[in-house]
């Protein structure tokens, strides 16, 4: 396969990655590969074989290896696992990582399907978990106990955007003998150097903007050498794998990932900034628009240009759910369903106050959660506009009903 180059820019490193190179005569992609069984021309070869990747289809093909190449390119990982989803990437990692008796440190803007882990099956082997304020930065050392073995961070945070001070967390858990596990989704592998940060494991759902195409479900381990064996036979242990047609889609979308990224940002910016002017808006969280909370550390630690295009909405506190929801309902370009990182727009509303251990007080308010999709901007601006109106007009309906009527009688002059 192509070593990518130091000199390489990232368009061509993500082009070229795990592909076999000039000197190879054949198709552009790696085949796609559909195989259970190996097969082997005699017992010495099957002797030879055994204890390594090639022994059964579960442990991969040539087509999961190009895929497995091109991402450690990209991130500058040593070692990558592929899993069935994201979600699965994270329980994978931190049933590696931990064991009864140990303590987690994690943070409290998670995505919610790993507090419900946390709650439930690490719980059930004795691992305990404290969530933490995702700006504690420094402020971690606090929280630390000498059975502390993994510090979770995931930044911009999920539903609230909240940007860590990844460096100053790493340093301190590194210093007390701590592991750092990022759910790096929002990144992308493209969009910050996630191990010269302090990361020691960084997780994707590769179904958002890896695949780029809502069409496959997959995960993402990637990790350190140190790391890589232990990650490896918890993975094995469990099971794991993918398909190579999965792995085939996932190749397909990484190999234009930088190139959509760039629209992704482009438009996120202008519905950004449009939606800061709307009246009903109290705050738009989105870390790269100038101006936002967490802008000056986003910028800092993160690759601008690699932007992605998920953002968040907090309504006033006089606008009501059910506004907001007539809004939603009445976008045409917007989809209404979970997930996001396709090339298709996303609409939803969110309530973050329900699974929040921390300053769940301070998400009060309607809330909606945005994907910018790779559509005309101003179509999409345009959309929003009608589904702002249908807000207004709900809002004056309802301002006229509660508004008190004047029963007091005039008399008529004699």
């Amino acid at each position: 396969m192509h070593k990518p180059t130091p000199q390489w820019q990232m368009d061509t490193l993500l082009t070229h990655a795990g592909r076999k190179g000039k000197a190879h005569s054949g198709p552009v992609n790696p085949p796609v590969i559909r195989a259970s069984t190996m097969l082997f021309p005699n017992v010495a070869a099957l002797n030879k074989a055994s204890g390594t990747r090639g022994i059964y289809g579960r442990h991969g093909n040539e087509t999961t290896h190009a895929l497995e190449h091109a991402l450690c390119a990209a991130e500058g990982a040593a070692a990558c696992l592929l899993t069935p989803s994201g979600l699965s990437a994270i329980t994978t990692t931190l049933l590696a990582l931990l064991q009864p008796g140990d303590h987690l440190l994690m943070v409290d803007t998670t995505y919610d399907p790993t507090r419900l882990f946390c709650e439930g099956m690490l719980k059930q082997i004795g691992v305990s978990t404290t969530y933490y304020d995702p700006l504690i930065g420094a402020g971690i050392s606090a929280l630390m106990q000498p059975n502390t073995k993994v510090v979770f961070v995931e930044s911009p945070g999920s539903l609230t955007f909240e940007v860590q001070d990844i460096p100053a967390i790493a340093k301190i858990a590194h210093a007390q003998g701590a592991l750092v596990v990022s759910d790096s989704t929002w990144a992308t592998p493209i969009g910050w150097s996630s191990f010269e940060l302090g990361i020691d494991v960084s997780l994707h759902a590769a179904t958002k903007y890896i695949v780029g195409h809502s069409d496959a479900l997959m995960g993402i381990i990637l990790t350190t050498a140190a790391l890589a064996e232990r990650l490896r036979c918890t993975y094995k242990q469990l099971g794991l794998t993918i398909s190579g047609d999965d792995a085939a889609l996932a190749l397909r979308g990484l190999r234009t990932l930088s190139a959509r990224l760039a629209m992704h940002r482009s438009s996120a910016h202008q519905i950004a900034t449009w939606l800061k002017a709307q009246p009903e808006i109290a705050e738009v969280l989105y870390p790269p628009m100038e101006g936002s909370a967490g802008h000056a550390i986003w910028k800092r630690d993160f690759r601008p240009e690699y932007a992605c295009g998920l953002m968040g909405a907090v309504f006033r506190a006089d606008i009501s759910e059910e506004q907001v929801a007539a809004l939603i309902d009445r976008t045409e370009l917007f989809g209404i369903g979970f997930s996001w990182g396709g090339f298709e727009s996303l609409i939803l509303p969110t309530a973050p106050r329900h699974c929040r251990s921390i300053n769940a007080e301070h998400w009060q308010a309607p809330m909606m959660r945005l994907h910018v999709g790779l559509e005309g901007v101003q179509d999409l601006i345009s959309d929003l506009e009608c589904g702002f109106d249908v807000l207004r007009t709900m809002q004056v309906k309802q301002a006229t009903m509660t508004m008190p009527i004047n029963t007091t009688s005039h008399k008529t002059a004699a």
